[in-house]
């Protein structure tokens, strides 16, 4: 990443919400995040992250890179490849997406292993430079 470049995260939720916690069902509404499959993209700042590792049982998240960022855009928002590349660039810089999308995407190629086991041996939780790869299947 470069000097000028902020961190995005990207959070995937893959678990339904019964017999979920009120305060995970806010911070999942806050994120918007209501149904299974669907993947949004906030800011790398220390809330967001707070934010994410309160739902992480619900979630798989890691930081995104350009490439699988266009790919979302062009596949999943509907842009051009021009205007898909000049909005990631822009995210990158400011550090947050223009318009909020929540992405609405498949169930990945290949299937999960488990949804109740945190990453690395099940697909929850935290998963770093990972989540590209799940991003990938599910785009």
């Amino acid at each position: 990443m470069a000097e000028n470049e902020r961190p995005l995260i990207a959070a995937v939720m893959l678990r339904g919400t019964v017999k979920t916690t009120k305060d995970s069902m806010k911070t999942l509404s806050a994120l918007r995040l209501l149904n299974v499959n669907n993947c949004v993209v906030v800011p790398g700042d220390d809330s967001k992250k707070g934010m994410l590792r309160m739902i992480q049982k619900h979630i798989a998240w890691g930081e995104i890179d350009r490439d699988v960022l266009e790919m979302l855009l062009v596949k999943k928002a509907g842009m051009d490849s021009k205007k898909a590349k000049s909005a990631a660039e822009k995210a990158f810089r400011t550090g947050k997406l223009e318009g909020g999308n929540v992405f609405r995407l498949t169930p990945p190629t290949g299937g999960l292993r488990s949804v109740r086991v945190p990453y690395p041996k099940g697909d929850t939780g935290y998963r770093g430079e990972d989540i590209n790869n799940l991003l990938k299947r599910m785009i």
